[in-house]
């Protein structure tokens, strides 16, 4: 199978272009894309580690998502505002998307294919929904496509004589785990002094992550 390629293209208001390639494995949906070196101080793991993090500084002196997500995010979009307005182009192998948006839902689209890529044992549940990114995608397709991911999957479950889950009970689980995960990553952020933007991406993303348990038994009525 071919690596999967999705480019994200950033032009801001003064012209400025950000062109972010990433490349995924096609097996394992993991980021092949190389952290860069010199790492700075806020990627290591036991800088404001989320407190349900199952890994341990010994063996695993980074965070994922800090090394893999934020660290050229960063760097990037350090002098924008997450107000500021710029034009989107997102270019997949099924699709080609353009938007004008705003810096923070750009980036937060970016970050749900990152988080999941990443490493992070809390965001790997959302691989799928990466193989099959949707760019810019609303709270009622986010829904949709979440649900039916996770009944796939029980599908799958009960295929190999496991017990599924048709309440969401698990999908709840994992949408409270997520939200434990944006919340530290964003603190990350800002006892980093980072910047602004990056911080409210991950906010507008814990959006979701938040309100995601109350809103499948309401959205699916």
């Amino acid at each position: 199978m071919d690596i999967i390629n999705i480019q994200y293209a950033f032009k801001l208001d003064d012209q400025r272009l950000e062109i972010i390639d990433l490349q995924l494995d096609p097996q394992t949906l993991d980021l092949l894309n190389s952290p860069g070196e010199n790492l700075p101080f806020w990627t290591q793991l036991d800088f404001h580690q989320c407190p349900h993090c199952p890994l341990d500084p010994l063996k695993n002196p980074v965070c994922p998502v800090a090394v893999f997500c934020l660290v050229d995010i960063v760097a990037r979009f350090e002098n924008v505002m997450s107000y500021d307005e710029l034009d989107l182009e997102v270019t997949t192998t099924a699709r080609h998307v353009f938007q004008h948006t705003t810096a923070q839902r750009g980036i937060s689209s970016l970050l749900g294919i990152l988080f999941p890529s990443s490493g992070c044992p809390h965001t790997v549940f959302f691989k799928p929904m990466v193989r099959f990114h949707l760019p810019l995608a609303n709270e009622e397709e986010t829904i949709f496509r979440a649900s039916g991911m996770f009944l796939l999957a029980q599908y799958y479950l009960r295929e190999k004589k496991t017990a599924g889950d048709l309440n969401f009970d698990g999908l709840k689980q994992i949408y409270e785990n997520m939200n434990l995960v944006n919340m530290n990553v964003a603190e990350r952020l800002r006892n980093a002094s980072c910047t602004e933007s990056s911080v409210n991406a991950i906010v507008l993303l814990d959006v979701f992550a938040h309100t995601m348990p109350l809103l499948i038994e309401e959205q699916l009525d």
